[in-house]
This record gives C-alpha cells, structure tokens and sequence, in this order.
C-alpha cells in the first residue's frame, strides 16, 4: 500500500506542467480530522498557502489545532477545473484530557489531494490526506508519532476569482 501511494504521487508530481488555479482567495470549511475552519489564499499561479483551526473531540481527550501549508497545485489536463495538490506544513495541537491535564504538540504534515472548483459557482471543493508527525508527545503516548488518519473534505466559498475568470 505504501508502494502505490508513493508511485501515485510520484506519478502526479510529474505528470502536468501546466498549472492555473481559478480562483484568488477562499473560505470554508474542512469536514474530517480535525473538523476545521480554513483560509486559502494563492500567492502565484500554482502557488498557495492555507491556515486553518480545527477541534477534534474523543470520549476524555479534546485537541484544537492550528495549522500552516504551502501547497502547489497542478491541472489534471483530462478534466476542467480539476486540480491536484501537494506541500507541506505545521501545526500545533493543544490537548485536553479529563485524567492528566492538558499538552501541546507540534507537527509536521504533508500534504497530498484533489480540488475542484465549479464553473458557474462560486465554491471550491477539496479531498486531501495529511499524513502527519507528531514531533513531541502531547498526553503520555496518545499524539506522538506518525499519523496517517488526518484528511478531510473540504467546501470553500471563493473570495476572489482568478485573472482568466
């Protein structure tokens, strides 16, 4: 599994040179772990950067996050308005837990997914995953470590659009 999700992405990083994105900014909302509010603004053709704040709550422990990520966009060629993405970032997790109190962990994250935007609307929706290392531990051994169940769909409303719209 580890052996296709590395080959997809090599495929995808190199299989388009062409890269436009259609719109300027976007706010929405990113619907996974965490469940989060997000900001994306591009700050070239193919450049982007995304800031968001999540929660994410267990039976005993709560986290909320902030996160950070340059991601680049390329078009998939064969679709209209179909993009992937890829980059990378921060984030920082502030734990809660009923029995030891409370924790702070950052992380660094990788980031690989799809984007949408719709023709004649002004939304923008996005399926990403976001493998993620804790770097140090949060609450004992719960949130250090490698983590591979972040991702989330995301629905944005477009600010701005871009100069070919």
């Amino acid at each position: 599994m580890k052996n296709l999700l590395l080959t997809t992405f090599c495929l995808l990083l190199f299989a388009s040179s062409s890269y436009s994105q259609d719109y300027d900014s976007a706010v929405g909302l990113r619907l996974g772990y965490p469940l989060s509010a997000t900001y994306k603004k591009f700050i070239s053709e193919s450049n982007a950067i995304e800031v968001y704040g999540g929660y994410r709550g267990y039976t005993f422990v709560r986290t909320l996050s902030v996160h950070g990520a340059y991601q680049i966009h390329k078009d998939i060629s064969d679709i209209d308005n179909l993009q992937y993405y890829y980059g990378g970032g921060a984030a920082a997790f502030f734990w809660s837990d009923d029995f030891s109190g409370s924790a702070t962990s950052f992380a660094l994250q990788g980031y690989l997914g799809l984007s949408y935007t719709l023709e004649d609307t002004p939304v923008n929706i996005t399926v990403d995953w976001i493998p993620t290392f804790l770097i140090n531990s949060g609450l004992g051994t719960f949130g250090s470590g490698f983590g591979s169940g972040y991702g989330s769909l995301g629905i944005r409303y477009i600010l701005g659009r871009g100069d070919a719209n």
